[in-house]
């Protein structure tokens, strides 16, 4: 496929919406390196965990971040999240560890811990970028902005789903519950909160197919300038 140099993608969202998972098949697709900014965060997060730091407390969570390193690497075309040099992509997936990055990320010296980095890598090359203040914060010129998003309820039967094909033992109502709270936090956080950019496209994904929403990010970006051969 023929594209554009150095064009930006950005998907923001709340959590459960599908970012992760449709951003990375657009990228495939693209050929885009993909950004999950989300396990940056749950990187981080993670770190601190291991440290025992309560997360209301920001002082300790500022001095961790100071000689911490997160980064993002591919191998065989597959994303690695690299905590001080350790692999850690398969085990910041926990409700734990999302619920520490949703309480961390509010303070500054997380977030600009990671923001240069993300810069970087969009500066540098043509990517599909997904999280919570992408198109307002991180990449507020990027050439494509989407807010994808899904009904709560939705967003827990998924979770409910993934969390039940790996044998753990759930309930449905506290995984919503969860999610109407954590979009509280996140939307209603002083620095970056979660918000739909003005020139961002609503995209809802409730009653869409995967495919049907890679479609319709695909098509958010063509009409943005994005060439696609072949692509209608």
């Amino acid at each position: 496929m023929q594209r554009k140099n150095n064009f930006n993608i950005a998907v923001d969202g709340p959590a459960g919406a599908g970012k992760s998972t449709i951003a990375k098949s657009v990228a495939k697709k693209l050929g885009f390196i993909y950004v999950d900014t989300g396990a940056m965060y749950r990187a981080l997060a993670l770190h601190f965990l291991r440290l025992g730091i309560d997360p209301s407390a920001e002082d300790k969570i500022a001095e961790a971040c100071k000689d911490v390193d997160v980064t993002i690497r591919y191998q065989d075309g597959v994303q690695q999240v690299i905590l001080n040099g350790e692999d850690v992509s398969g085990l910041i997936r926990t409700e734990e560890v999302g619920n520490m990055a949703s309480a961390t990320s509010i303070y500054r010296p997380v977030r600009e811990k990671l923001l240069d980095l993300q810069r970087n890598l969009a500066a540098s090359s043509d990517v599909i970028m997904d999280g919570r203040d992408i198109g307002t914060c991180v990449l507020p010129n990027a050439d494509a902005k989407i807010y994808l998003t899904a009904s709560s309820h939705v967003r827990a039967q998924r979770r409910y789903k993934e969390l039940a094909e790996k044998g753990v033992v759930c309930n449905l109502e506290e995984i919503e519950q969860d999610i109407i709270e954590r979009d509280q936090r996140d939307m209603n956080r002083e620095i970056a909160p979660l918000m739909q950019a003005p020139d961002a496209i609503l995209v809802d994904g409730s009653d869409m197919s995967i495919d049907q929403v890679i479609d319709a990010i695909i098509q958010v970006a063509v009409s943005r300038g994005l060439v696609v051969a072949g692509w209608k």
